[in-house]
Order: C-alpha cells, then structure tokens, then sequence
C-alpha cells in the first residue's frame, strides 16, 4: 500500500520465494521482467510472478473476502489521489465524524487469479500486525461489496521525505536531522521483523509525513513487497529497488538482514546527496553491490563525524551475519535518541546533490536521449568536435571543471553558460560531476529545444521521439510499451505517472512534450499535482 507517485525508482523481482508464505503484491512491483540485462548473473532465466504455482489458474467467480460490507454507509468518497493496476486511491470522509482517510479501492474484474486474492489478504494482515506503530501509516478498517475491495487508511499529507529536507529554511540540515529519520526507518524494520516479517523494499519514497508540522512523525506507507519469513529460512527471488537491494538478495539468500542494508543505503544518501552504488545500467548497479565499497573520501563524507561514518558502514557490511540488526542499529551511538549526532550544518553541496537526485529522474533522462536521437549525421558530427574540444585529458568524459574552462574560452555556448551547466549538472544523474557523449548530446539538445520548441524542427523531433516509445503507434505510451522499450523491470507506474498529466494511465504526445521542455531542474521542473503530494499508491 501508499508509496508515492513521484519515484522513478526500478523495480526487481525474481522466482519463487523460501519463506512458505506469499510474497509480494502482483500489483505494479509484479509484472514480468524485462528481455534488457539478459546477461546479468543475477537475471532470472525465466522471468515469472514471485508466487507459488496457483497463479496460472483463474479465480472465477469473484472472491467473498469476509470483510465488511458496510463502507458507503461510513465513509464518502472524495478527489482521486492516484492510480495502479487494479484501482484508485481516494481521499474519503468518515460520516461519523467527519475525519479525512485514504481509501484504496481495489476492482475485484481484475483480481482474476488466486494470486492477487492473497496479495489483498496478505496486506491486510500485515497492516492488522502493525497497527498502532507510530511510524506506520495506521490501518482503520478493510470492507467489500460486489465489486470492489476498500481498504482504509490514515490519510499522509506531509510529504515525502527528501523533499521535506530540501524544503527546510536557510537550507539547514544537520546529521542530527538524518538520525531522527533513520531512527523512525529502524524502528519499522525492527517492528516488522518482530513480527517475522521482512519489510523488503525500504527506501525514501515508501515514507511519508503524516503532516507539514515540523514534529511529524514519519510513516511507511507501502508494504506491497513485504512477506513473512520463518525463523531460519531464506527468500529466494530478487525483489527491491535497484539502488537499495542487499547483495544477499542478489544472491538469493536474503533474510530481515538486507532491510538493515536498505537503511544503510538510505543513510548514506541523507548524508552526502549522493548513492553509494551506482551505474548507468541496472546489472552494474548490482556488480557495485556485489563487489564495491561506497566512498567515503568525497565531500562532504571529511566533514562527516566519524560516528555517522562507522553507523553507514556497519549497516552496509556485506556478509548479512556480520551487520548489525535494524534493533542494534538502533542503539548505535549515532541514531539513538540523544546520541552524537552533530547539530552543525551539513555542506550545502550536500543539498545540491539531494536536489538532483530527487529532481531528474530516469524517464526525463531517457526522454531527452529520445530526442537527442533525432539529430542527423552532421549534426552528431558537430557536437563530437564540441565534446572533444572540451574534454581536454581525453578520458572519454568532461567533467563540469572542464565545462566551466570551455565556456571561459570561445568554444560555442559561452553566452548560454548558467543553463548549460545546470543542465550538465541535471543530467550528471550520478552527481559524480561526470559526463559522457550521450549525455552531452542530451544536454545540448536541450538547450537549444528550450528556445526552439515552437517551431517546426521541435515539433518534428519531438514527435519522432515519442514514436520511438509509441510501439503500437496508437498515440499513446503505455506502461507496457514504457517496459518494453526502456527495459525496466517492476515498478513501471510511477514512472509513468510523472508525465501523465491527466492521469488515464498512459503518456499522449503532448504530454511527452511537456516533459521534454520541463526535463531540467529548478524551475523548469514539473510542478506537483494539486492537493495533497505524493499520494497512497499501490
């Protein structure tokens, strides 16, 4: 249940699971893999639902799931909040007293296997074991009728998590900052796991606000991986988001330990802006999990206490035996409830990198790859000469030092060098300050795209880059044509999300369009929905 709109985060999934329970929700984390990646050791050779072999049969008539069906006497549906593959998510009134809930109303046409019956169930049983956590989002009631399930639920209106940070006054952030919100994550995990059950998708964006006060308490709002797991046994299949997932995972032996990593992960990010494993593909994230240690020798990690430093690297300890557990993570010196955590501001670069990270995401990226795509022989030729002429030690990248030096000569562009090198920096997605060719071409592109989008040439490209998504050529992008050409595994939805403007579950031309001139950061970025952000989603 609720993670927010706004990622564009990917997700992975896998084979059957060990645990003898049902694993994740076949919603939107559950559709079949992508054919990309095939080479990847990790890659299921036979991509299937991460469930046992009742999903191949359908369910018939619709499923009578002993709930109550009393739900339009209690409550009146209001706005929309957001979509998936089986409902909605309203805002809705409590008649009684007039409270404000989210309700997920899940269509039971399309719960045609088993599968999907137990996923319901199973994340009502989950949200029953945690009620009354502070830190989870609390569940008041589930009902049905004919044909729909309701689930209803506390109602989140604060906002997401990185974005709350970015949003503080005079850009003051503190380590001390980062440790009540890791706290609030650790206490989750280690409730969950007292409960035998392994939350398995933990990052930012499966945590809200319960409202703007700056005392909210943060809420885990999505629990669509979650499984139980008897004492002992491992899960088998391959589930998260790529940037968070254990190498245990990666290697089909995963317990409650790779939570305790996802929170690693997330802590290092909240410290320095920045993920301690990345790649530009999917399998070589996995290789960096698998093989490499974060860094911790850029800035601003010398200007880091040494306690966060050693909290990071305890939890991202890649023998699960040897890594601390969500409950002693908790009492680390760092995290715990006045503890060290340093009250002295954070270097603001570390605020510039959060707001990249947040603000480009992978579907503005590949849109404007899209586009650059479109350019023809000698205007690539053109741009090479470019690239090289600033990419003075010839390593195959310029870095935004290199950038800045062409731009103080008279190579093209100087007039324009603000929003060149903002919008290098925007699609640096890394924040390595590194860029390679296609990206340059991207970024180039779109500089000029900002000033040209009104004519002829704009219109053209834009339309050829769209069909370049447009498999079907019906006019729209669809998440299964997203899934297929971008090859991303999972979670497609909110990717999709972010330019579907009027929210039909798919991506018209002018749509893309409007992504394509928005697809740098400030205040080109797409503004929010109105109402309440980063809604309940499923």
């Amino acid at each position: 249940m609720g993670s927010c709109f706004s990622t564009a985060a990917t997700k992975v999934t896998g084979s059957s699971s060990s645990s003898g329970n049902p694993a994740a929700a076949p919603n939107d984390n559950q559709k079949n893999p992508s054919p990309q990646h095939h080479h990847h050791q990790v890659r299921d050779p036979k991509p299937q639902h991460r469930r046992r072999g009742s999903g191949s049969v359908a369910c018939g008539k619709r499923t009578d799931f002993g709930y109550d069906k009393n739900f339009d006497s209690r409550y009146s549906i209001g706005k929309l909040l957001g979509h998936g593959q089986f409902g909605y998510t309203y805002v809705a009134t409590d008649k009684a007293n007039g409270d404000r809930v989210a309700v997920k109303r899940i269509e039971k046409s399309k719960m045609v296997l088993p599968i999907a019956v137990e996923d319901v169930k199973r994340e009502v049983k989950i949200l029953k074991a945690l009620k009354g956590h502070e830190n989870v989002v609390h569940f008041h009631n589930a009902f049905e009728d004919d044909n729909y399930v309701y689930i209803v639920m506390e109602l989140c209106e604060g906002g997401e998590l990185l974005d709350r940070i970015l949003s503080k006054k005079d850009s003051r952030y503190s380590e001390k900052d980062a440790a009540v919100v890791v706290r609030q994550m650790l206490k989750v995990a280690a409730q969950c796991h007292l409960h035998g059950l392994v939350h398995r998708d933990m990052k930012p964006e499966n945590f809200l606000f319960k409202s703007t006060k700056e005392d909210s308490p943060l809420k885990a709002t999505d629990f669509g991986l979650s499984d139980f797991i008897k004492p002992g046994r491992k899960f088998q299949d391959i589930v998260g988001s790529a940037y968070y997932v254990a190498p245990e995972v990666l290697k089909r032996k995963s317990g409650p330990e790779s939570d305790a990593w996802s929170i690693g992960v997330i802590t290092y990010i909240l410290l320095c802006g920045r993920r301690p494993f990345w790649d530009r593909t999917e399998d070589g994230i996995f290789k960096e999990v698998l093989r490499n240690k974060p860094d911790f020798r850029k800035k601003p990690w010398p200007s880091i206490s040494n306690s966060a430093k050693d909290f990071v690297q305890k939890l991202l300890v890649k023998d699960p035996r040897a890594r601390l557990t969500a409950a002693q993570a908790l009492s680390h010196p760092w995290v715990r409830e006045g503890g060290d955590a340093s009250e002295i501001p954070i270097d603001i670069s570390v605020l510039s990198n959060m707001r990249q990270f947040v603000k480009y995401s992978r579907l503005k990226q590949l849109a404007l790859r899209a586009l650059a795509s479109t350019l023809n022989e000698d205007e690539i030729a053109d741009l090479k000469d470019q690239f090289q002429a600033i990419d003075v030690d010839k390593n195959g990248v310029i870095s935004l030092e290199e950038m800045r030096q062409a731009l103080a000569k008279d190579i093209p562009w100087r007039s324009r060098e603000p929003r060149v090198l903002e919008i290098l920096q925007a699609i640096d997605s890394n924040t390595d300050g590194l860029v390679d060719f296609s990206e340059f071409v991207a970024a180039a592109l779109h500089v000029h795209q900002l000033e040209e989008h009104d004519s002829e040439r704009w219109e053209s490209r834009s339309q050829a880059a769209f069909e370049k998504f447009d498999v079907d050529k019906d006019g729209y992008i669809t998440s299964e044509e997203l899934r297929v050409h971008i090859g991303l595994r999972g979670s497609i939805e909110p990717i999709l999300d972010e330019a579907d403007i009027d929210k039909d579950g798919r991506i018209s031309l002018a749509e893309f369009r409007r992504l394509l001139r928005t697809a740098s950061m400030g205040s080109h970025t797409l503004p929010s929905t109105p109402g309440v952000r980063n809604p309940h989603k499923f």
